[in-house]
């Protein structure tokens, strides 16, 4: 039996993936030292938005959300956190910081958003909890600013790019690895890209629906990095969570990688496991937006291709236009594992989340 979009009230659900407002200049500059007040106004830095995540066009807002009176926390208690009855609500802010070629410049500006975010946000509502932006250009910056923020524990994620510099498994990321595992921070991985390189094999596509749907061959080829260079084998305590990613291209490589492992390990032999068993143990995805089958009745199915209970996050994508009304949970998907989804699952997933 299969449950057909439940209300969310009363289950005390977690959300994984909610946007806060992209923050502007004038947000940022109580947050900055006097150099970088000077730097960002003399430059004229104002609002940072990646090139394929234009958070204020649509497709990426839900015109009844945006139509909401009022603005950040208290835009987000009437849109979401109230009307959904959430537990939890995991903020990620994708902003244009994260495709900077200035490190410096990008150090100063993560770390304006991060205590912005603790000031502006999570300040302001206890059911709020945060990713940390990261200066990716500069892991060094990365590791100083997961120890600003270890003793809070309202950050429980630090957050990339599915489509950045390089492959996020390069030994380049490991002390940023090694110092979130030590602190119990999640590795979220979310949509987008710095348009350091084509987002398709085959070059730069024309339209935005091509480049939407290649984001996918992003999270692949991550997921084949964090496999085959051993971050999961080396940091066995920390999960990897696949934001907007969706969901069915998972089973298929997690095939593919287990049988061509088998004849291709005498070169990762630090590979000692299946590479299916490994993404199960560690990598989990959020479930919006799910790239669901036409019939309700065979979403099932793919969720019992993943072949792990524990791998869907519940998610909203909020403001994102994902799902009509309160329709947050694909349609068809198993009643048996509603709780797992909308609450247990993250709970095992982030140990920082109640903290």
């Amino acid at each position: 039996m299969t449950q057909q979009r439940p209300v969310l009230s009363g289950l005390n659900a977690i959300d994984c993936d909610v946007h806060p407002d992209v923050p502007r200049r004038e947000d940022l500059l109580p947050y900055f030292d006097d150099y970088w007040k000077e730097i960002v106004t003399s430059r004229d830095v104002d609002r940072l938005e990646l090139t394929g995540f234009p958070t204020g066009t649509k497709p990426f807002f839900r015109e009844d959300w945006k139509a909401t009176e009022g603005k950040g926390v208290e835009k987000l208690r009437r849109n979401l956190l109230d009307p959904y009855g959430l537990k939890y609500a995991i903020l990620n802010s994708v902003t244009g910081v994260h495709a900077l070629y200035d490190p410096y410049l990008s150090t100063a500006v993560c770390r304006a958003t991060n205590d912005w975010l603790k000031a502006e946000w999570l300040d302001r509502d206890p059911r709020l909890r945060a990713s940390l932006v990261l200066p990716w250009q500069n892991p060094e910056a990365c590791v100083e600013e997961i120890e600003r923020f270890a003793d809070d524990k309202r950050f429980v994620q630090i957050l990339a790019l599915c489509q950045g510099e390089m492959p996020l498994g390069r030994r380049l990321y490991w002390p940023v690895y090694e110092a979130a595992e030590k602190h119990g921070f999640v590795l979220g991985v979310h949509a987008g890209s710095a348009y350091r390189h084509a987002p398709s094999q085959s070059g730069f596509p024309s339209h935005l629906a091509e480049d939407y749907v290649h984001h996918v061959q992003g999270f692949a080829a991550q997921v084949g990095s964090f496999v085959a260079e051993g971050v999961l084998g080396k940091f066995p305590g920390m999960k990897i969570v696949l934001i907007e990613s969706g969901v069915s291209w998972l089973p298929g490589q997690m095939w593919r990688m287990s049988k061509d492992w088998r004849g291709a390990r005498i070169e990762i032999p630090w590979v000692k496991e299946p590479p299916s068993a490994l993404v199960r143990r560690q990598i989990r995805l959020t479930t919006q937006p799910f790239d669901a089958p036409r019939d309700p009745a065979d979403l099932e199915r793919i969720v019992e291709h993943l072949d792990g209970d524990d791998m869907l996050l519940f998610s909203t994508d909020y403001p994102h236009a994902q799902f009509e009304g309160d329709a947050a949970i694909p349609a068809g998907f198993p009643e048996r594992l509603l709780d797992r989804l909308v609450r247990e699952n993250a709970l095992a997933t982030y140990p920082r989340l109640e903290g």
